[in-house]
């Protein structure tokens, strides 16, 4: 019987809300399947320390020859799951970015990474973030580790020159919706930044990729599944009617519907996948 260990470790990323969470990771001894890489209100950017990641659109895709297959992945807001290779061992560092701060970190708004859920990272952040990751590979600890790729990106966003400023009323709409944890209405969000309802699209969209109403069902399902991973992780059978209702869902078959969309099955279908991992804590934790 093949028995494995799994390690991981979250640093506080203290870089002013531009990262919301930073999580090493290293398995050996996995039984080698698919993970899904779930949507969430928040970019992904890994930094493979163990070959590259391997992914797709589809299970097809990420077994077939025309896998994505890259080292610093850069995961763009997407409405569908990502499927990833799941190795035997596996390594690396993986950060959930504000896609606010894409500007200052990556040098492009948001939604100049909507349209592939996984691109290169190298790709769009240059020669100098492949030799960070083999010096990440060099590193000995987490701590040094995380450090160092805190330096770099403090160092991105101070030499940022080309990436342009995100306009208020899509910051401050951001932030609305945040703080109504996706359960605000349209009608209320643009009277709150003073513009129609038609501009008010048009403008966050161009900046992040996806309509406010696509950011609020996000933010309302990051909050139900963190909600659920909570209850599983204390060792509890999650009430999806009580989650429903408290994350703001009409109603428990409104969830349902948005499990199947985000994640390509039901909810007890992803916690079947899911509760080893849960478990073994990689879910959860400085994303909400």
């Amino acid at each position: 019987m093949k028995t494995g260990s799994r390690e991981f470790v979250r640093a506080v990323p203290r870089l002013d809300g531009m990262v919301v969470s930073a999580v090493g990771y290293r398995t050996t001894g996995e039984s080698p399947g698919l993970h899904r890489g779930l949507p969430s209100p928040y970019l992904t950017l890994i930094f493979s320390l163990d070959g590259p990641v391997v992914s797709g659109l589809t299970p097809e895709q990420a077994g077939g020859a025309d896998a994505i297959s890259t080292d610093i992945v850069l995961g763009g807001l997407h409405q569908s799951p990502a499927y990833v290779v799941r190795p035997e061992h596996e390594a690396g560092i993986q950060l959930a970015v504000h896609p606010l701060a894409a500007r200052a970190l990556f040098g492009v708004p948001a939604a100049e990474l909507t349209g592939d859920i996984v691109t290169s990272g190298a790709d769009v952040m240059g020669r100098r973030a492949a030799d960070v990751r083999e010096l990440l590979c060099e590193r000995d600890g987490w701590e040094e580790r995380f450090a160092a790729l805190a330096a770099y990106l403090r160092q991105r966003v101070a030499a940022d020159g080309t990436g342009g400023s995100v306009r208020p009323e899509v910051a401050e709409a951001w932030a609305w919706l945040a703080r109504h944890r996706g359960a605000g209405t349209l009608g209320g969000l643009s009277r709150h930044v003073a513009l129609s309802e038609r501009r008010l699209t048009a403008l966050f969209r161009a900046e992040l990729g996806l309509s406010p109403k696509q950011a609020a069902r996000l933010m309302r399902f990051q909050r139900a599944r963190n909600t659920v991973v909570r209850s599983v992780a204390a060792g509890g059978a999650p009430d999806l009617a009580r989650v429903a209702a408290d994350c703001g869902y009409y109603d428990h078959s409104h969830l349902v519907r948005d499990f199947r969309q985000y994640t390509g099955t039901s909810p007890s279908g992803w916690l079947a996948e899911e509760c080893r991992n849960i478990q073994a804590g990689s879910h959860g934790g400085g994303e909400e």
